[in-house]
């Protein structure tokens, strides 16, 4: 006699297999760990590296380029030994995305935030927040020579890997304190 296609049947047996999962999931554990992949030119989250020979003459002090379509930071020392890719918030719109080359002219550990002059149109209200918990700008700023234009840590993590600034460049902010420690003022950047 066999079983009849129903759609009780499929559900009953899909209640098998989730029944099961856990006996599948410690058999599983029992087997030797496998080899690690060799790193891929592409990671999980559709970071791509960067050559900073494709934007820069010289390393500089220091170099970044921020890609705005994956999302991330890239860093170079200046002597090109150290390397690395932060996760980043970009802006909302490309009206918003200022591209092209700049450089680092100030920081600041605990910056006050105040709102830009459009944003003032739109949320009248807004006003100007000293550093804690609740400044956007997070617990560091790296300020461009673009006005209104920053690099900054952000308490809101849930911006990170999404368009959701208003123009500025945010990271995490345990990610942004060491960015900060590595990027002398002079440190020259390019937004794409």
């Amino acid at each position: 006699m066999t079983t009849p296609l129903t759609r009780r049947f499929f559900l009953n047996t899909a209640g098998a297999s989730l029944a099961l999962a856990p006996l599948a999931a410690r058999a599983q554990n029992m087997l030797p760990e496998p080899e690690p992949e060799p790193p891929a030119a592409r990671n999980i989250s559709s970071f791509s590296g960067q050559n900073w020979q494709d934007h820069f003459q010289t390393l500089g002090v220091a170099t970044v380029v921020v890609d705005t379509r994956s999302r991330a930071l890239h860093y170079w020392s200046e002597d090109g030994s150290d390397y690395r890719i932060y996760p980043t918030s970009v802006p909302r719109t490309d009206e918003l995305t200022k591209r092209g080359y700049t450089e680092i002219v100030r920081k600041k550990v605990g910056p006050s935030w105040t709102p830009t002059a459009s944003q003032m149109e739109r949320f009248p209200d807004w006003k100007p927040i000293g550093p804690g918990p609740d400044n956007p700008l997070g617990t560091h700023a790296m300020y461009l020579d673009w006005p209104a234009y920053l690099i900054h840590g952000t308490h809101d993590t849930r911006k990170i890997g999404r368009q959701s600034s208003d123009g500025c460049i945010g990271l995490y902010n345990n990610m942004i304190a060491e960015l900060f420690e590595l990027c002398p003022v002079g440190t020259q950047v390019r937004v794409i």
